[in-house]
């Protein structure tokens, strides 16, 4: 197994991670590209991150960082910035120059992007926000090693830090309000809810209310044509309803005597007059 074939840049980072993440405080756990790891870990999962290197399955690995919508291209260049970042670091090293690396801000606002994907496609905690800008490199991160890497390395100590809270403020994410699902009005009527009742309820609260309708109406809400079966509920109600009677066996008995009696003494003296 040569987890180094997929990014040798990336892959070796992930084995940074995992040799040292039992020593926190270490240099190389906060040293730049196993920070890299840990956001990334932050923003997805350890599994999304590690899984893939160890398995060497490039493919896994890009699926994982477009899952809450960061772009293939965009991906295909955040490692490529990688190894332009590794290299620069190498050729510094190897001339003993001390220069400011270009890629870090790079990668470190890209780092951010996908954050922001995660905000906007998905959902984002606050502790997943705090955690995510503390491993950022601004002059407000409690680790010191990452504070005197971002003054080494950026002409605005500054810059991450803006960019973070530029992309936090401009990319809300709205939520469309629920469309108001409105029955039969004669439903409600028989539930003793006026129309004035109903309009001033918010989605939720007529959903609750239907609900209490088709409790009623003894209809399954999962029924495919539970709107016809509430139509057809209603028109039984009101034919039920509006039967003459009095409640009374006896007494609509005698009712319906008397109107059969009127009946045939219309008939009699309509009857009688024609002869």
């Amino acid at each position: 197994m040569n987890p180094l074939s997929i990014n040798e840049t990336f892959s070796q980072a992930v084995l940074d991670y995992q040799d040292s993440k039992d020593e926190p405080k270490g240099i190389v756990y906060n040293s730049f590209l196993t920070v890299v790891i840990r956001s990334l870990i932050c923003i997805y999962s350890e599994l999304d991150i590690i899984n893939p290197i160890m398995t060497e399955s490039a493919d896994a690995l890009k699926e994982n960082l477009a899952k809450f919508g960061y772009s293939r291209v965009d991906i295909e260049e955040f490692f490529h910035n990688l190894e332009l970042f590794a290299n620069y670091e190498k050729e510094k090293q190897k001339q003993g120059i001390f220069k400011k690396n270009p890629y870090f801000e790079v990668i470190e606002k890209q780092l951010v992007d996908m954050l922001i994907c995660k905000k906007m496609n998905f959902h984002l905690t606050e502790k997943e926000v705090k955690e995510f800008y503390e491993l950022l490199y601004t002059p407000y991160t409690p680790d010191p090693l990452r504070i005197s890497f971002n003054f080494a390395n950026s002409e605005n100590v500054l810059a991450i830090d803006e960019y973070f809270k530029k992309q936090m403020k401009e990319n809300i994410k709205i939520i469309e309000p629920k469309e108001k699902n409105i029955l039969n009005l004669k439903a409600y009527e028989i539930l003793n809810y006026s129309l004035d009742n109903i309009k001033a309820m918010s989605s939720e609260e007529i959903d609750k209310v239907n609900h209490q309708v088709y409790d009623y109406f003894k209809i399954r809400e999962n029924a495919i044509n539970k709107e016809y079966l509430l139509e057809k509920a209603i028109d039984e109600y009101f034919k039920e309803k509006n039967k003459v009677t009095t409640g009374n066996g006896y007494v609509d008995i005698l009712l319906i005597m008397s109107v059969i009696c009127t009946t045939v003494m219309l008939i009699s003296v309509v009857a009688f007059l024609i002869l």
